[in-house]
């Protein structure tokens, strides 16, 4: 089981996203005011709060939806699982349908790292059942699709 550590939307693509500490989800479209939102199979992000740290670690100085994320999750390590594995928090189900994305390397990340984590840490889910999701709400693993 994992705990929300934020929740993030940007108005606008191609920018950093900010945290707003909940959101409300809505069924096969994404969170309510992202830019991100669409009938699309990349609906919600997710970035290991863990991974998060560790690249923090290396120096980096990020803020919660720096990499473009939705949700911060500690305790659960997304690129490990299956596409298909689902996700509950609250009323809300999400599906996993992508992990890691091609990143541009134009990125302020990688140009001032040398490198990013969300093009291999983050994945990507589209939203099964609609609801609210906030800070410290707990997200369980509720099914996970055969190898």
């Amino acid at each position: 089981m994992g705990k929300v550590m934020a929740v993030c939307t940007s108005q606008i693509k191609g920018v950093q996203k900010k945290n707003i500490h909940e959101g409300r989800f809505i069924e096969d479209f994404g969170i309510e005011g992202d830019a991100h939102a669409g009938k699309w199979h990349r609906q919600v992000s997710l970035l290991s709060y863990d991974r998060i740290q560790e690249f923090r670690a290396r120096g980096a100085q990020v803020e919660d939806g720096a990499f473009g994320e939705n949700l911060v999750v500690e305790g659960i390590d997304f690129k490990t699982l299956p596409i298909g594995t689902r996700f509950r928090c609250n009323d809300v189900v999400l599906e996993l349908t992508q992990i890691g994305k091609e990143c541009h390397h134009g990125c302020a990340i990688f140009q001032a790292m040398g490198d990013c984590i969300m093009p291999r840490e983050g994945v990507f889910t589209r939203v099964l059942h609609g609801g609210i999701i906030r800070e410290g709400d707990n997200l369980e693993i509720v099914e996970e699709e055969a190898k």
